[in-house]
C-alpha cells in the first residue's frame, strides 16, 4: 500500500473560492503536500486525463467542466493515503457524503463535486505523473 495519493481541487471549488479551506482541511487531516500546482487544463488535457471514462455518457460534459476554470493539482502523503483520502473527500454525490467530508461541505452535485481523489495506488501514480515531473515533487 502506497503512502501517496493524487488530488485535484476542481473548477467548481476553485471558482467559488474554496481552495484555501479545502487545502486547510487536507493538511489538518494529516496529509502533507509533496507537489502542488495551480493550472488550467485544456480540453485536450482534460480528455486525456479522463480517457478512462471515454465510453461513458458523461464524458463530454466532464471534459468541458474540467477545462472550464483553473484547478489545483496535488500529490499528498500520509500512511494509507489513497483510502484515507477517499474517506476524507466523501461520496461522489454530496447528498450521500458523510458530515464533515470535503464533498459534504463544498460540493453542490455529482457533477460539481469539488475534488478528485485517486481510487487506487496505481492510479495515484499515473495521475501524479500526468501533472508533475520528478523535479516538482518533494
Amino acid at each position: 500500500m502506497s503512502n501517496r495519493t493524487f488530488t485535484m481541487i476542481k473548477p467548481d471549488a476553485t471558482s467559488k473560492g474554496y481552495t484555501g479551506a479545502i487545502l486547510d482541511q487536507i493538511i489538518k487531516s494529516g496529509f502533507s503536500i509533496k507537489a502542488l500546482k495551480w493550472t488550467k487544463l485544456t480540453t485536450e488535457q482534460a480528455a486525456e486525463f479522463y480517457a478512462i471514462h471515454k465510453e461513458r455518457p458523461f464524458y463530454g460534459e466532464l471534459v468541458e467542466f474540467m477545462s472550464s476554470a483553473p484547478i489545483i493539482a496535488a500529490i499528498l502523503e500520509k500512511d494509507n493515503a489513497v483510502s484515507d483520502f477517499r474517506k476524507l473527500i466523501g461520496a461522489t454525490n454530496p447528498a450521500q457524503a458523510e458530515e464533515g467530508t470535503i464533498r459534504k461541505k463544498f460540493a453542490s452535485s455529482v457533477g460539481e463535486n469539488a475534488v478528485h481523489g485517486s481510487d487506487s495506488d496505481e492510479n495515484a501514480i499515473i495521475e501524479g505523473d500526468f501533472f508533475f515531473s520528478k523535479l516538482e515533487r518533494f
